[in-house]
């Protein structure tokens, strides 16, 4: 497998590689069309189709299960495929569902039912445009960029989270919510077109018909669970979605804010927004982090300082709600950018280019698995200990995210590691295939909590 690059000799920046700026193009107009659709498929269910309190949160569901439902084999098979069509095919696959979506509506048939199987559908599409798009881009850009591209693709999807949610409201009011899902709809079909034209020499896997799919996720779960980085990232990852933002505090702070804290509907929309602002300077600074205190040190004083933010939400009062809010969720997301991009960057160095497929998918199984745990007893735990109660049992176990990244071997982590060559036919899963030894020095690196 070789990089792409916009040319020869040293590497210019990214902004210069025409197949990168597609990329980042493609992720900044998917991401913007999905968080148009996270507002808009449930506002057309409650305001079109009156649904009830639970099937709107069981619609949220039915989008995680295919994660934990076909997450593990879905690595396998991406692992043998070339991974810019497994992108493109599950754009395409998005777009047409979604335009189910506001046809339905407009042919006046539109039922609660169809936006079930539409968001598993979805859901699935995304599992393998997700696991083939993290281990497309080392084959894109070369390993030696993996923190700079892994940094302005966070920036591209911070981008479309900070416009998305205000532009899916204001679509939703204007033309009502089923045709805001059409927008999604068409930002798919956009972000497929892209990367249609993005060129890369990508090579197919020379892996044989292999040992067969149970044996190769088998391999994909020991790579993880064995290797001195990704496990404690997989555990640390874990714990940081149980308790975190995704987990038990997503169960808790919309009831939170609206009857303990009596905010409105526009200063919650200004919360969530400061917090994906954090996101964008978290990823503008990580360079200078990491550069300052190694990607280990990052990774560590990342989480607990998320865990550490977390614990200001149940001080908040009446006077002092919004600002501190608005400081708890901005160190937050400043926090999981500097997190994710150099956990993400880490991941895609240590792991060979066959089992990269593999290794996402078993880490978005662990890490996505535990999200409706937390929701579930987030929301049984609010009755025995109040809202706040649990978000101090939030904060203190977020903290606890860090304990797994006190490991020698991510303690000592300067630098991202030297790439890991290709798994011979003959490596066992017992072992990694490349164990990266720290690098210890000063100088300056390369580039879901939410894995």
């Amino acid at each position: 497998m070789t990089a792409a690059a916009s040319g020869g000799g040293v590497a210019p920046g990214l902004w210069r590689h025409s197949g990168f700026r597609k990329l980042w193009g493609a992720q900044a107009v998917s991401v913007l069309g999905a968080q148009i659709t996270e507002l808009a498929l449930p506002l057309t269910a409650v305001t079109v189709l009156h649904a009830s309190a639970f099937q709107v949160g069981l619609l949220a569901a039915v989008q995680y299960l295919p994660f934990l439902v076909i997450g593990l084999p879905a690595g396998a098979w991406v692992d043998r495929l070339r991974r810019r069509p497994v992108m493109v095919v599950a754009d395409l696959a998005r777009f047409a569902v979604l335009l189910a979506v506001p046809l339905a509506a407009w042919c006046g048939v539109l039922q609660l039912w169809l936006l079930f199987p539409v968001a598993a559908l979805i859901g699935v599409s995304t599992v393998f445009f997700d696991l083939a798009a993290q281990s497309f881009l080392p084959a894109l850009i070369g390993e030696e960029r993996l923190v700079e591209g892994n940094t302005k693709l966070q920036l591209a999807q911070t981008s479309g989270q900070l416009a998305g949610p205000s532009a899916g409201g204001l679509l939703a009011q204007l033309v009502g919510a089923p045709v805001a899902v059409a927008a999604n709809a068409v930002g798919y079909a956009v972000s497929g077109l892209l990367l249609l034209a993005v060129r890369v020499d990508e090579e197919q896997s020379r892996r044989g018909a292999g040992p067969g799919l149970v044996a190769e996720i088998r391999e994909g779960l020991g790579y993880v669970f064995r290797h001195p980085l990704l496990r404690p990232i997989a555990l640390s990852a874990g714990i940081g979605n149980l308790f975190g933002l995704f987990g038990m505090v997503q169960a808790v702070l919309v009831l939170y804010c609206v009857r303990e804290l009596d905010f409105s509907a526009g200063e919650l929309g200004t919360v969530l927004a400061v917090a994906n602002a954090g996101v964008l300077l978290g990823a503008a600074i990580n360079g200078r982090v990491v550069r300052r205190w190694g990607v280990g040190s990052a990774l560590l004083g990342a989480t607990v300082a998320m865990g550490l933010a977390l614990l200001l939400l149940p001080l908040a009062g009446p006077a002092t709600a919004l600002p501190l809010l608005g400081v708890a969720m901005a160190l937050s997301g400043l926090c999981a950018a500097v997190f994710n991009v150099n956990q993400v960057s880490l991941r895609q160095a240590v792991t060979p280019a066959e089992l990269r497929g593999r290794m996402t998918a078993t880490l978005r199984f662990v890490v996505w698995g535990v999200i409706p745990l937390g929701t579930f007893l987030g929301g049984a735990l609010a009755g025995p200990l109040g809202l706040r109660g649990v978000l101090w049992l939030a904060g203190a176990g977020a903290v606890l995210a860090g304990l797994p990244l006190l490991a020698p071997a991510v303690r000592a982590l300067r630098e991202l590691p030297v790439a890991a060559a290709a798994v011979p036919a003959t490596t066992s899963a017992e072992t990694p295939a490349a164990t990266p030894a720290a690098t210890p020095t000063d100088g300056p690196t390369k580039e879901d909590q939410h894995v």
